[in-house]
Parts: structure tokens; sequence; C-alpha cells
């Protein structure tokens, strides 16, 4: 994968050209503020100040007589040395703008930078997904998602003419505003491979279901998708290896969703990379279906926090674990000598007992079982 390869996948690159077979888009470039607010990590999560008082979440209950209790004392206390956070930061104009375009696409957009629509934040999200209606709820899912921040810092990292010190995110940060359709059928979404020129794979795009009248369809699905590419696609994108998500309306229509690059961070779905890379065109075209629910494949990848998954060691994941391990370990010992020391005063010393409190449970069980418990208690933010 070459920088030029990721560079054609951005959106402001290719929706021009593809913009008759493409979904209704209204993209603006981001000033370099409201970029260094969606990276800026430092301080306390705040949305920025709203000139149309829109808010992202709004209260559900106000109860005015509850707020005393969360009131402090005393906020003048000369020794508290709480740093103030400051007032919110304000874009009006891009506000104005944003506004402005939602209108002219109905009321209701779903956002999306150069490369990567949020959908890792969708769960923040009052309605559980990516439907907006005002800056508010675009600030909400941009500055909550990791997927953009591989936009902003990571895209070029799986490029082979990527040098260390070259730029890292692109020149410019575009956000599409897209047009939201309450319509939209997830299963009726498919992610299709195109390796030299020639389709070689296509799948459904929403693998967390199973869908049964895909498998009737596939034969009819296939043909359209593949009429589709040769008629609008194969000869118009420069790329010879890529990625294209289409959508196929009720009536049979296909519309161009988005272009990925071959590799690299595009997730390749019901396939693997290896097994993609040795297909041609003389093996014939792959569609691939969750045909089951036992197929199911569950995408955590994308559907919590990058800091829910990063377990690796240092990470505070893994302090968690281990800090959890070790007071099970202490209480498991405690309750271990009160009973060894109760069976001491019944004269039972000589019972030979072999505790091996250690061995019991593994360090992989406990960091089964601890994480398994948390997300009982706390729930799993599924999306996508």
């Amino acid at each position: 994968m070459k920088v030029e390869d990721v560079n054609r996948c951005q959106i402001q690159e290719w929706y021009p050209k593809f913009k008759s077979s493409s979904i209704k888009t209204l993209i603006h470039e981001l000033p370099e503020p409201f970029v260094r607010y969606l990276l800026d990590d430092a301080g306390p999560f705040l949305l920025p100040l709203s000139i149309s008082n829109d808010d992202a979440l709004p209260n559900r209950v106000h109860n005015p007589d509850e707020e005393a209790d969360f009131i402090a004392p005393d906020a003048g206390d000369p020794d508290d040395e709480s740093e103030d956070p400051g007032p919110p930061p304000s874009f009006p104009d891009l506000e104005a703008t944003i506004k402005s375009s939602i209108e002219t696409l109905g009321g209701a957009a779903f956002p999306k930078l150069n490369w990567s629509s949020p959908k890792d934040s969708a769960w923040i999200s009052p309605t559980g997904d990516l439907k907006c209606k005002n800056f508010s709820d675009i600030a909400l899912l941009l500055k909550s998602s990791d997927s953009i921040v591989h936009d902003l810092c990571h895209a070029y990292d799986s490029c082979s003419d990527s040098h260390p010190h070259s730029a890292r995110r692109p020149s410019k940060v575009f956000l599409a505003l897209r047009k939201w359709y309450p319509s939209f059928r997830p299963d009726m979404e498919f992610r299709c491979f195109v390796r030299f020129k020639v389709l070689v794979g296509i799948c459904q795009r929403e693998v967390t279901n199973f869908y049964p009248a895909l498998l009737e369809k596939k034969g009819d699905l296939g043909s359209a998708i593949s009429e589709f590419f040769e008629g609008n696609v194969r000869e118009g994108f420069e790329c010879a290896s890529y990625t294209f998500d289409v959508y196929v309306t009720r009536d049979g229509r296909v519309k161009l969703v988005d272009f990925n690059p071959w590799g690299g961070p595009t997730l390749p779905l019901l396939f693997d990379w290896e097994e993609l890379d040795g297909l041609s065109g003389d093996s014939g075209l792959e569609f691939r279906v969750v045909e089951n629910r036992c197929a199911i494949r569950p995408c955590l990848k994308t559907a919590v926090p990058y800091d829910y998954l990063d377990t690796s060691s240092g990470s505070g994941w893994d302090q968690f674990f281990r800090n959890a391990g070790e007071e099970l370990r202490k209480q498991i010992g405690q309750d271990h000598l009160k009973e060894q020391q109760s069976s001491d005063e019944d004269g039972n010393s000589d019972i030979e007992e072999t505790w091996r409190y250690d061995q019991l449970i593994s360090e992989d069980d406990m960091l089964i079982c601890t994480f398994f418990s948390h997300f009982l208690f706390n729930g799993l933010p599924w999306t996508e």
C-alpha cells in the first residue's frame, strides 16, 4: 500500500467524480483550531459552546431540589488546588456552516472525515447511531472516536513508502456530511474487494448479524454489484487494488458508499487479507454472507474504545488486572490462614491440607473472570 493509494481513498478526492452514483454529501474543510480540539486530551472532556444552544447530551430529568447535594460547600476555598478548566471552546463559523448543510440534507446527517466515520463512538450518542441533527452531535461523535484519531495521526502508518519523519496526518482535514436515510437497511450494505482491477470478493458489511434473506438473494446481488463495478467503478478509480462499499436499495439500484485502501487498517470482514491476496479473476467471484447465527462475528475492534481493549504490559487494564489478582490472592491467603488457625485450635493440625491457591486460579483465568465481571455490571456497548 502506497501513500498515493491512501490519498485517493479520501472522500474529498473521489466523491466529485462519483457524485452521481453515491449518497448526497456536502464536504467542508475543517479549520485547524477545531482539528486541534479533536486531538486535545490534556484537559476535561468539553463539548464546544453552541451558539444555537443545542446540546448533544440534554438532561433527561431536571430536579432542582437534588442539585444542592452536588454543590461544593465553599467554591472559593483558597486551599482548593483544582484547576479551572476554563470556558469550553467555540467555533461559531463552523457551527453555522454545519447547521446550513444539515438543513440542506433534510435535517439529519452522519459525519465522516477524510477516510473514516466515527462508528466506534456511536454507543455514546443518545440515539445509539451516527444520526446528527446539529453541530454538538457531530462534535460529540468525532471527539469520542478512536477511528477519527487514526485519520488524524496514523493514516499513513501502513504505507510501504511512508518514512518515519514524513507527515503522519493529511495536509488538510475535511468533514463530509452525508444525508441520513431512516430507511437504511444494514443488511443491504456490502464490501467489495478489487485486486488488480478485478472484482474478486464481496461480503456483507454488517457481520454482527445473520440475515437469512441474503442467502436467497446472493445471486441477484452479486450480478447487480458486478455490473455496477464494471460500468461505474473499474475505469473511474485510479488504484489497481482497493475496496469499496456499496448499498443496494429496495428497487435494486446500487449506490457507492466509500473507498478504502487494500490491506492495512481496512477490515476484511468475512475474509482475511492473506486469503484475498491469493484470489484472482481466474478463481471467480467469491460472495460471502453470514450463513447462520453461529457464524456471526462480533467486532470488538470497533465496538468499544481502545482503552477497553489494550491489555498490553503497562496499560491501564493490565495494571487493573494485576491489582485485582493480587487482592484476590491475599484474600484467599487470609481465609486459608484463618481456617488453619481454627484447625489448630480444634486439634486437627494433623490433617494435611494442600492449599495451593496460587494455582487454583491461573493468571489467564483471573483476567477472563475480571474482564467479564466488569462488563456484566457495566454493559458492553456493541455497535459495529
